[in-house]
């Protein structure tokens, strides 16, 4: 499938009943928001008033206190438009893996661009508002499914993504795209991520209602596993379910890149891509307020804060350990860090246990598993009794080249956003 418009198009379903678990919903109709010839402070109006999740979340407030300075943000993804009013000077050098014509700012879709515009834009031209617009971008482009059938590209690009993510010093890997198939190169550079002390998120993908197969990265033990939510805290009608989902954020009704032409937002949901997207971001706030912390740590706090309304020591094949609730900790200093080489994915020790480095101002941007309840409880109004509570307790190098079309690389290969 393509990225960015067909993760809306492609993946959206008819108005319907949900489950008896998930209760009764309607599915948001998409709809394209224009922007042509308006003023910057209408487009900002339409635009930023359509992420519905930062009020709830206490943006503002945690903002005071961190916004995700010191931390940077691998984005693996379809690249990186640097040149974004939201997106000057926040995004770093990156990778392009795949190998094709263009580079790593080269964003053959727009959505990488709303991934990290999602994470880490300023809101500036009307643009997208990240939750944690300290943080730096670096963009590491690989190829969907679409793109690997109209160029030669890297057969695997991923996997070399997901490695110099963790060469490199970013401490977080956020990647919204999946394939159905595992790789032994990718699950090696996964496990490599995690002994280099990275922090990896990746979406679960959005065919519940289609075939609800195991995404990879996802459900990898190593990678956080994110679900989407809609706006009342309710696992997304799309969202994959299982024992690979580890945590959820907010992923319905909320705007994105149209396309690779960035010339306007649409409207629409956006999937596990975007729970993603905004769980990296929680995160990058989360070990900015706490640069000594490590990953395993930044992670424990995500857990132990998250919204639920089940028992804490089971998990919701739906929403995992809950709803992100980075207010918590960095307005209430709530969450226990636990172990610092203790993996709250797997329990196991860990290697990469260094903390990140302390917040420091970063360079210029331009290019220079696990136990689960019985699906109880999925839906989202948590048992603690706050101004947290709403919204389900939500405020909370190159390796082989080769041309595509070989029909066993292809069918292995399929690969699409979430």
């Amino acid at each position: 499938m393509t990225a960015g418009m067909s993760q809306t198009r492609m993946r959206r379903l008819p108005p319907g009943l949900r489950g008896r678990l998930l209760g009764t919903m309607a599915v948001a109709a998409a709809m394209s928001v224009g922007f042509a010839g308006v003023a910057p402070s209408a487009v900002a109006a339409d635009t930023q008033s359509k992420q519905w999740y930062l009020d709830l979340m206490h943006a503002e407030q945690m903002w005071k206190t961190t916004t995700g300075e010191g931390i940077k943000i691998a984005v693996i993804d379809t690249g990186v438009n640097a040149t974004t009013p939201s997106l000057e000077g926040q995004v770093l050098k990156g990778l392009d893996a795949t190998g094709a014509e263009g580079d790593e700012y080269d964003d053959y879709d727009g959505h990488g661009t709303t991934m990290a515009e999602l994470i880490a834009g300023t809101g500036q031209g009307g643009g997208l508002k990240g939750l944690a617009p300290g943080a730096k971008i670096v963009p590491m482009r690989i190829a969907n499914t679409e793109f690997q059938n109209d160029h030669s590209v890297n057969a695997y690009d991923s996997a070399d993504a997901i490695r110099a993510a963790a060469d490199s010093d970013v401490q977080i890997i956020s990647m919204a795209f999946g394939s159905e198939f595992k790789m032994d190169r990718e699950i090696e550079a996964v496990k490599y991520a995690e002994s280099k002390g990275k922090l990896f998120f990746a979406a679960v993908g959005n065919d519940a209602k289609k075939g609800n197969k195991p995404i990879y990265p996802a459900a990898y033990p190593e990678v956080v596993g994110v679900a989407a939510t809609d706006r009342q805290g309710k696992a997304s009608e799309n969202s994959q379910h299982g024992d690979f989902v580890d945590i959820a954020a907010p992923g319905d009704d909320l705007p994105r890149w149209c396309d690779e032409n960035f010339e306007r937002y649409c409207f629409g949901n956006g999937g596990t891509s975007s729970a993603t997207a905004i769980t990296s971001a929680a995160a990058a706030l989360i070990w900015s307020a706490h640069p000594e912390w490590t990953a395993n740590q930044v992670l424990n706090v995500l857990f132990d804060t998250a919204g639920r309304d089940w028992e804490k020591s089971t998990l919701s094949n739906y929403l995992g350990y809950g709803l992100i609730r980075p207010s918590m900790n960095i307005l209430k200093g709530k969450g226990d860090p636990g172990a610092p080489d203790i993996s709250p994915l797997t329990k196991e020790k860990t290697s990469g246990s260094a903390g990140s480095a302390a917040p420091s101002a970063s360079a210029s941007s331009q290019p220079a598993k696990k136990e689960k309840a019985d699906d109880a409880a999925m839906a989202g109004s948590g048992t603690e009794k706050n101004e947290d509570s709403q919204l389900g307790l939500i405020i909370g190098g190159v390796a082989v080249v080769l041309v595509l079309g070989g029909a066993a690389f292809a069918l292995a290969r399929k690969r699409r956003t979430a």
